[in-house]
This record gives structure tokens, C-alpha cells and sequence, in this order.
């Protein structure tokens, strides 16, 4: 399937982010280092031909503050979508990564998205992720998280988009996607 050209944004570095705290539908708000880099993701699309780009962001908080800062001189209107909301990692919500377990032979990091208690799960979160694409209309500016930005980017430029990627990459940084192509602005 062929997509509009899309430039992604993680938000900025959180409090929870600093202290490996697992973030899902909670929030908490960006620190001086996360404030800097939405800053530096407004640098980064200053230099970008946006002409008739659409500006959409998760209404999570971190990323509304993010986009916000962000988008403050290329932006007139940013809508907000909940499928570009973070992962839901339901009963994990506000705990810390290091307490949480980990089976044998599973990345650390992505297990603790799959098998959080009474979480949203890859399969349901690329559906979502679907569902939002299918509905683009035209070249945008997305303003979402770790895990969701990662599965949009997968979905659109396959496997090697996010392969020896962080799953928590892209903060203070910009990834534009055309014709299936993923490129890391930065």
C-alpha cells in the first residue's frame, strides 16, 4: 500500500522516560532535556518544505507539550487522534522496567509491551496503526511515542525500519518517510 509522505515525532525525554518507568496511557511531564529536544525537532522540520502538510498529535500530554514546542512556527492547527497514542501496558502503567520480568531469549524491552497484565498488545496496536494510515489523506506531521512511532514505521518501510533501533529512539530527532522509504533527521 502506498502512504503520503509522513514526518514522525517522538516526544521529548519524560520524567518517567529519566527514571525507565513504564509510561502507556499514564503521563508525565517532559524534562529540560525532552523540552530541548522538541525544540531541536522544530530546528530539524524548520528546515523542511511542509507546504500543505496536515500536523496531527497523540492527545496524550507529553506529546500535545511536545508538539507544542515543536510545531509552535510551521504549525497554525494541530489535530489530535487517540491511534497515535502510546502502547497501553495496563497494569504496568507507572512501574519501574527493572522490576518487571523478562522470559528466557526475549528482547527486554518489547516483552514488556507484549506481556504487560491487561495490555493493548503489537497485534491490537498495528491494527490501530493501520486503521489511522488507511485514513490519511495527504502528506502529515505526527507527533506520537516510542512504541507507536516504531510500528508506523514498520508498517510503512518494513523490518528494516526499526531493526538495531532503540524501541525508545527518536527523541529529539525527525523520521521522514516517503515512497516506503524511512530517513533519521537529525
Amino acid at each position: 500500500m502506498q502512504y503520503p509522505e509522513l514526518y514522525i515525532l517522538r516526544h521529548g525525554e519524560t520524567r518517567w522516560n529519566a527514571e525507565n518507568r513504564m509510561q502507556g496511557a499514564l503521563n508525565s511531564p517532559l524534562t529540560e532535556k525532552g523540552k530541548h529536544q522538541a525544540a531541536r525537532q522544530g530546528e530539524i522540520l524548520g528546515r523542511c518544505d511542509l507546504t500543505g502538510f496536515a500536523y496531527m498529535s497523540s492527545p496524550q500530554a507529553r506529546a500535545i507539550q511536545t508538539a507544542g514546542i515543536a510545531l509552535s512556527d510551521v504549525a497554525a492547527m494541530i489535530h489530535t487522534d487517540a491511534r497515535l497514542c502510546e502502547i497501553d501496558v495496563g497494569e504496568w502503567a507507572g512501574l519501574s522496567r527493572d522490576t518487571l520480568p523478562v522470559p528466557d531469549g526475549m528482547d527486554p524491552i518489547t516483552a514488556q509491551y507484549e506481556l504487560a497484565p491487561g495490555g493493548e498488545g503489537f497485534a491490537a496496536l498495528q491494527a490501530r496503526c493501520r486503521a489511522f494510515l488507511a485514513d490519511l489523506t495527504g502528506p502529515s506531521v505526527l507527533v506520537t511515542h516510542g512504541i507507536t512511532s516504531r510500528m508506523i514505521r514498520q508498517i510503512i518501510a518494513g523490518e528494516a525500519a526499526v531493526t538495531g533501533s532503540s524501541p525508545h529512539g527518536g527523541q529529539g530527532c525527525v523520521y521522514h518517510l516517503k515512497n516506503g522509504q524511512q530517513n533519521l533527521l537529525t
